[in-house]
């Protein structure tokens, strides 16, 4: 039977095993009832091998093929609720589709979802698990990262779950006046989660929220 966002799961993916992560989410620091229901609600075992379904609840990465990993929830909470924070975004570019987990969850918050894959097969596999899942307010898109999504630019949030070196121009230029866009920055053990604002009246301003550890942002297509 396919599962749906309600699904009860059975065993390591049952609801009282949900329950604990997100008691774990809180006590980390999400306090946005928003993201904690769609974190509480999505069946994060969906997105992973099944092999690894068991461990879907836990507060941490899992490989997901091609030196790529599905976050840690914590870190999915963390970004989405820090692109929230001052109010919901009408659309969102996302950069690193991956297992399409972090897709989902915007997607049950935002109106419409742009998000871009470089490695064919990832994408392949999140749009078989999102249409599964019935979520029609995203587009997809298989191209470098790097680059953006221009078409449908300018976004009222951009998010990035890869991280380059410092903030990618390309990017930053799509954002909308007043935009967030929210991302790693950074090589090896020395990245720092940041947020970033496209000033009204011009210019940038950021703000470092925290360490973290990504994958780094890769040009090009696979």
């Amino acid at each position: 039977m396919t599962a749906t966002l309600l699904d009860p799961g059975i065993g390591m993916t049952s609801r009282r095993t949900r329950e604990r992560l997100i008691q774990r989410l809180m006590d980390a620091g999400i306090d946005s009832p928003e993201v904690l229901r769609v974190m509480r609600e999505l069946p994060r075992h969906l997105f992973v091998d099944e092999a690894l379904a068991s461990r879907a609840y836990e507060d941490s990465a899992l490989p997901i093929g091609h030196g790529q990993t599905l976050s840690q929830p914590y870190t999915v909470a963390r970004m989405t609720q820090a692109l929230l924070e001052h109010g919901t975004p009408d659309t969102v570019l996302e950069i690193g589709t991956g297992s399409g987990f972090q897709t989902a969850v915007l997607a049950s918050l935002v109106r419409r979802v742009y998000t871009v894959e470089r490695v064919g097969e990832l994408f392949e596999r999140a749009q078989e698990r999102l249409g599964a899942l019935k979520m029609r307010n995203v587009r997809y898109r298989h191209g470098d990262g790097a680059q953006g999504w221009p078409e449908y630019a300018p976004y009222s949030a951009i998010i990035v779950t890869a991280a380059p070196r410092g903030i990618p121009r390309a990017l930053a230029e799509q954002l909308a006046p007043g935009g967030i866009m929210v991302l790693p920055i950074g090589e090896g053990p020395r990245q720092s989660l940041v947020r970033l604002v496209r000033l009204a009246r011009g210019g940038f301003g950021h703000e470092i929220l925290e360490p973290a550890s990504f994958v780094p942002l890769l040009a090009g297509v696979a």
